[in-house]
């Protein structure tokens, strides 16, 4: 009967394709990785992998093997992260990815009530503005927009990420308003520039009658974060072009203004992505389930609706 650190320690380093990512994964040494690879190698009397100096490969038999078992394993260690706590109650570390401002913004408070009702989790939450691969690196959660669908992952919408434009009232000030988002170009601009293509994005926004306009503000002001563009265009540097959660609060409190009011782009919706386990742990499960009563509570889903025209 094979060891469940051999089985894993195979199947992550399938995912990862070598030993010592696998090995960061599971807190092992490569050392150990390679060695309960190699036992259970011994055990099937099968060769799993294609060793190189550059990477692992798995075999047809390896290949055979990982898509037999990798589903079984992941529900047998969800039942055992399940029943580890003798009460039953949702216990382990919780490892979540989410961008920096929005976390901080709207996930981040949730955590004292959140850590009251359930004092047996641990937070390791990573606030990093990238794509994760949830499975390979180990998240539990992952809660954003555009994180592409591997296999084993599923997603739960949670609200859109409409994009408008916004500037402060004393940029404003003496100047008038654009009618429509090619208006937009008559002003400074401050743009963000993509991390993940290094290209200066560009929008083209929609009304409610499904018409379409490019949005083109100058291109005055570059940067990469949304926190810095919504802090410039409060200091009255320009206008720009930002996602509804990210000017929020600076639209309640009138710090920013909306332009073109009933125009928007339409950047995907913010999901919770997490992996498609029949035996999800209870701690992902409570998570799950804390955040999307907290949008519902909040009507966060209508109030990030740039398509309102509010």
């Amino acid at each position: 009967m094979e060891t469940l650190a051999n089985l894993e320690s195979f199947v992550r380093s399938a995912e990862a394709g070598s030993f010592s990512a696998a090995a960061r994964r599971l807190s092992l040494t490569p050392a150990a990785v390679s060695r309960n690879v190699a036992m259970l190698e011994g055990h099937l009397g099968v060769r799993l992998f294609q060793r190189s100096t550059r990477k692992l490969t798995l075999t047809e038999a390896g290949e055979r093997f990982l898509h037999a078992i990798k589903g079984n394993l992941e529900e047998l260690q969800a039942a055992i992260a399940d029943i580890a706590a003798d009460d039953g109650e949702p216990a382990g570390v919780l490892k979540v990815s989410m961008s920096p401002t929005f976390g901080i913004q709207y996930i981040v408070p949730l955590l004292p009530a959140f850590l009251e009702r359930y004092p047996r989790i641990r937070v390791d939450w990573h606030f990093e503005n990238r794509q994760v691969d949830l499975i390979a690196e180990g998240y539990d959660a992952a809660i954003g927009g555009g994180i592409e669908l591997s296999p084993g992952v599923v997603s739960r919408v949670l609200a859109p990420a409409h994009i408008i434009a916004v500037a402060s009232p004393a940029y404003m000030k003496g100047r008038t308003r654009p009618a429509d988002p090619e208006g937009l170009a008559d002003f400074d601009g401050i743009v963000m520039r993509s991390a993940r293509t290094g290209r200066v994005r560009q929008w083209v926004m929609r009304n409610v009658a499904g018409e379409e306009m490019p949005a083109r503000p100058a291109e005055t002001i570059v940067l990469n974060d949304p926190a810095a563009m919504c802090r410039a265009a409060v200091l009255g540097l320009g206008v720009t072009l930002i996602a509804v959660p990210d000017a929020l609060s600076y639209l309640e409190s009138g710090a920013l203004v909306r332009l073109v009011p009933r125009w928007y782009a339409d950047a995907g919706p913010i999901s919770l992505y997490c992996a498609n386990r029949t035996l999800m742990p209870s701690k992902t499960r409570v998570f799950i389930d804390y955040v999307v009563d907290a949008f519902r509570r909040e009507h966060l889903a209508e109030r990030f609706a740039g398509s309102l025209g509010t």
